[in-house]
């Protein structure tokens, strides 16, 4: 299937709230209501209890409790709550996905997102930013699982989502990867250009210009897959793309030794799923 018809398929694309639709927007202008914002979340008693219950988890070390969307607000500040409350609109979206853990999926992109939130300090790259595309980096594979499903099902028993192999063996049957497809939904969903720019290069994030966010990205990916697949700290040494770390700067060491585990990295984010 064509990347075109794959997003005419109605099954296709997430189902999100309007508000997060609105909040996709307000990186593209100035004029932001922030009361209007809080009004329109209030209502939403589903994306309201989860952005109380991400704000008040260990992962903000908040120093009194959250009570109401603008206890939020004015604690974590508006560019925050945004990035959680797309993120988990974003996490919403399917409700089940045929031949696909869903769980596990949104664990592991979680895992990406905190990965990619703290490295990305390290690098100066706009750390919410590089959380919320850590977090829909793969989104294209629940499109495309959704949107055709049974030449993905067959897909799925040659390769796994997180096979190192997936992405060759995407673009070899359709002619992209779920990296294009995630890239395009940030195109059609108006995300900032550099949202899809960050999706579509974060496989060969040395190719062409280099792009930090990209890089940020692509360890992150590397990093949260590995934890997934449980490598042993030999096989992560061995596996490290040194090749990024030094594009951005850094010694693979800051990935390796320096990171916080997973399991504090991230602690509080599945809040986020519901």
């Amino acid at each position: 299937m064509q990347l075109e018809a794959l997003f005419k398929q109605p099954q296709a694309l997430p189902a999100v709230p309007k508000i997060v639709h609105e909040l996709i927007d307000s990186f593209n202008s100035d004029d932001v209501s922030i009361d209007e914002i809080a009004k329109k979340l209030a209502a939403d008693p589903v994306l309201s209890a989860r952005l109380l219950r991400l704000a008040n988890s260990a992962y903000y070390h908040v120093s009194r409790s959250v009570g109401t969307v603008n206890d939020a607000l004015s604690m974590l500040g508006f560019v925050t709550v945004r990035t959680l409350v797309i993120s988990s609109g974003l996490t919403g979206g399917y409700k089940s996905m045929p031949g696909l853990d869903l769980s596990q999926f949104w664990r592991y992109s979680l895992h990406t997102a905190a990965v990619a939130g703290w490295l990305a300090k390290k690098v100066s790259v706009n750390s919410d930013q590089a959380f919320t595309v850590g977090l829909m980096h793969g989104i294209g594979q629940l499109v495309m699982h959704a949107g055709m499903p049974d030449q993905m099902l067959h897909l799925d028993k040659l390769a796994s989502p997180m096979d190192p192999r997936r992405i060759d063996m995407e673009i070899s049957s359709f002619g992209y990867s779920f990296a294009n497809v995630g890239a395009e939904l940030a195109r059609q969903w108006r995300f900032p250009l550099t949202f899809g720019d960050a999706i579509s290069k974060f496989p060969e994030p040395l190719v062409g210009n280099f792009d930090p966010a990209a890089g940020v990205l692509h360890l992150a990916v590397w990093r949260a897959r590995a934890e997934h697949n449980q490598l042993s700290p030999q096989e992560l040494a061995g596996t490290v793309p040194a090749d990024v770390c030094k594009k951005l700067g850094i010694s693979p060491d800051l990935l390796l030794k320096d990171m916080p585990p997973m399991s504090e990295l991230a602690e509080g984010l599945e809040a986020m799923l519901g």
